[in-house]
């Protein structure tokens, strides 16, 4: 299957081109184009074009689009969701629960399409300011470049595109290497609405090369990023003054507090420590129990563990497939090796089989072994033992993250305690740090990113505020 480029409404053949291959049979599924920088700068361009007729669409236009959108995606859930598994290894199921969120998330965009508003100002507070009238109101940035994760190939580049056209602004989008096929299947999608030619353009090929040039170019007026700590960093850095906003890493924490029926939270912890292979920003990767629960949750949690069904991602039943390239479960055993040879305790799993990594349980891990300080990005969890609510908030706070945490807990106070302690962008009471819908507010803080995703928030990111003063003096 040969794709081509997507830019300026057109789909462009590359001179170059390079073999896409899937994770778990290593078989080769597509031959994606290579953009060179003449290309890049082609999409830079046309994005660029499109500015003016994009930000003079009406709330209405922009809102239909994004409905237009959804709906077709929606029509086509499954060939979506197949998409995804075949070229990242996901199973179905979570795919399927992906491209419902997906559709979601642009139906939430068409909805903030309509309610994007300034302010009145009440100017006569100042001695000066009677007689004067100020309102502000918000005006498209102009041509974004997005740039995406595999992990989550469709709701993540949602996040960007929704936002970035129901706000007026265009789109460069470079999605991750391993997952160009979502991104040219919603180009495929876009094509069909009313959306301006150029508006929306699709870039592949060599990260590096493509990143630098789109971050460096004075005709792109913002960059949003989600991956790694390291790459966002060294984005802002070459940014100049462009606004940058950055979704990072992570290394979860939970705390179970004491009282809590374990039976009731297993399953969702099973859920936020292994879904997708542990291949997600706020993936359940460090357990803190109350010491007089360890035993039990140990006995409950191992137990639901070993009953996951590992396999062929695009089987409806499988429930762990493969990383996401087989050098991540080389990494993943050095982490591991390294735990145990410090004197952590394998509980399960930490085995390679037929290329899938078994879900992985271990204990006494060391707070600064990488299997706690560092995001995994595998299906592997820690459990620690506490003595209390405070250890716990202090152990989650000790990493160098601060996304998402959660706390099981039927004392109110220490609830509240928690929610004020924990020094992340999200506390979530009684449920796992895997949650997420997608109209809630979400990012981190620390070295977990400085910016907010959900589509009113990202909205904010994506808009400037100007200011209008009018003298009736």
């Amino acid at each position: 299957m040969l794709k081509k480029l997507y830019i300026n409404g057109q789909w462009k053949e590359s001179t170059t081109y390079t073999i896409l291959y899937s994770p778990f049979t290593n078989e080769a599924i597509a031959q994606i184009p290579v953009a060179d920088i003449d290309t890049v700068e082609e999409a830079i361009q046309s994005a660029s074009q499109a500015k003016k007729e994009m930000a003079n669409l009406t709330s209405l236009e922009k809102s239909k689009i994004l409905t237009d959108l959804a709906n077709i995606l929606e029509q086509r859930r499954l060939e979506a969701a197949q998409i995804i598994s075949l070229e990242s290894a996901k199973p179905l199921k979570y795919s399927l629960a992906e491209i419902d969120r997906t559709v979601e998330t642009y139906r939430f965009s068409a909805e903030e399409a309509k309610r994007i508003s300034g302010e009145t100002i009440q100017m006569d507070a100042a001695k000066n300011g009677k007689g004067r009238v100020a309102y502000t109101q918000r005006e498209p940035l102009g041509a974004i470049a997005a740039i995406t994760p595999f992990n989550f190939p469709f709701n993540l580049v949602a996040h960007k595109i929704g936002p970035a056209i129901a706000s007026g602004n265009t789109i460069v989008l470079k999605p991750a290497s391993q997952t160009p096929l979502s991104a040219y299947f919603i180009a495929e999608l876009l094509d069909q609405t009313d959306l301006p030619k150029g508006a929306f353009n699709v870039i592949t090929g060599k990260g590096g090369l493509i990143g630098d040039y789109l971050v460096q170019h004075d005709e792109i007026d913002m960059v949003t990023f989600t991956g790694s700590p390291e790459v966002g960093i060294g984005i802002r850095n070459k940014a100049g003054l462009k606004k940058v906003a950055l979704e990072l890493g992570s290394n979860a924490g939970l705390i179970i507090d004491k009282n809590v029926t374990l039976q009731k939270i297993i399953e969702p912890c099973v859920v936020g420590a292994f879904s997708n292979q542990g291949q997600v920003c706020i993936s359940l990767q460090r357990i803190y129990v109350m010491q007089e629960l360890m035993e039990e949750f140990i006995e409950l949690f191992k137990k639901a563990t070993e009953k996951l069904n590992l396999g062929d991602p695009l089987e409806a039943h499988t429930d762990i497939s493969s990383l996401i390239h087989q050098k991540e479960n080389e990494r993943i055993l050095t982490w591991i090796d390294e735990a145990l040879s410090r004197g952590a305790t394998l509980l399960t799993g930490g085995e390679v089989m037929n290329g899938i990594l078994k879900p992985t349980i271990l204990s006494n891990v060391p707070v600064d072994a990488k299997l706690s300080c560092e995001e995994i990005f595998g299906p592997v969890v820690t459990i620690s033992s506490i003595n209390s609510v405070d250890e716990g908030i202090e152990a989650i706070n000790n990493s160098k993250y601060g996304l998402q945490a959660g706390i099981f807990t039927e004392n109110i106070k220490e609830a509240f305690k928690a929610i004020s302690a924990l020094k992340v962008g999200g506390v979530i009471v009684n449920d796992i740090p895997t949650y997420r819908v997608d109209q809630m507010p979400y990012g981190g803080v620390k070295q977990s990113g400085n910016a907010r995703e959900g589509i009113k928030y990202t909205i904010q990111e994506m808009t400037e505020m100007k200011l209008v003063v009018w003298n009736n003096n």
